[in-house]
């Protein structure tokens, strides 16, 4: 398993080292108590759905995009997927598995009752994990989510500590015209539903034409919780 991480992160070209620094301010910022606290919005629960994966890929790092050794790239638009998870006062929360899976780019999920199986992506892993550290930070590396039929573009989002499951969610592409026809998506209130966007937007000084999205998780605990 080759876990990315700040080291890899500097070890690769200048669009992954601004990715680093990005998240390290958010990782700053995460460790001052309460900073948020009167603005965030715990990020709402939503369905696991019926496609986590049934067997896991023999690769289950944070690189979606980069099984084992192949240097085979998955398709679909790059895109690194990070931000923070806290409490509900706005303290970041360490030692929380963040577990994401999502369809690959021609919309087969790592699932043996997938729909579109057959054309699935064998370079795209499909499933990854990133254990948060003391500031509360995660990142993967994978594709701009896509839509198939009846869904709007998402990303699966799972967050334990331990055995004790916190929370199972979506996360959202911003402004796409699909969502506000999301089965899913629709059943959100306002508040809610601008909790689980987040926007892909093109990340600086990439020359591969690599996307960003910043997107913090808040879990309904408070500092007695632990």
């Amino acid at each position: 398993m080759h876990l990315l991480n700040p080291r890899s992160f500097e070890r690769a070209d200048e669009g992954r080292r601004r990715m680093l620094r990005m998240a390290a301010l958010a990782a700053l910022f995460a460790t001052r108590p309460g900073a948020y606290a009167e603005e965030l919005t715990q990020t709402p629960e939503q369905t696991e759905g019926p496609f986590f994966p049934d067997r896991l890929p023999l690769d289950t790092d944070n690189d979606l995009l980069r099984i084992t050794d192949s240097s085979q790239p998955a398709d679909g638009e790059v895109a690194w997927f990070s931000g923070s998870v806290r409490d509900a006062a706005g303290r970041p929360i360490r030692g929380a598995l963040v577990e994401i899976w999502q369809c690959d780019a021609h919309g087969a999920y790592l699932h043996s009752g997938s729909d579109n199986s057959k054309n699935r992506d064998s370079h795209f892993q499909g499933y990854g994990r990133f254990l948060t550290g003391l500031g509360g930070a995660y990142g993967f590396r994978t594709i701009k989510p896509v839509s198939y039929p009846g869904r709007s573009p998402h990303i699966h989002v799972k967050v334990s500590r331990g055995d004790r499951h916190l929370l199972t969610t979506q996360c959202y592409v911003l402004g796409h015209p699909g969502n506000e026809k999301d089965v899913c998506f629709k059943s959100l209130i306002p508040e809610q539903a601008a909790a689980v966007v987040a926007d892909f937007v093109p990340l600086e000084g990439s020359r591969i034409g690599e996307l960003s999205a910043t997107w913090d998780i808040v879990l309904g605990l408070t500092p007695e919780d632990g």
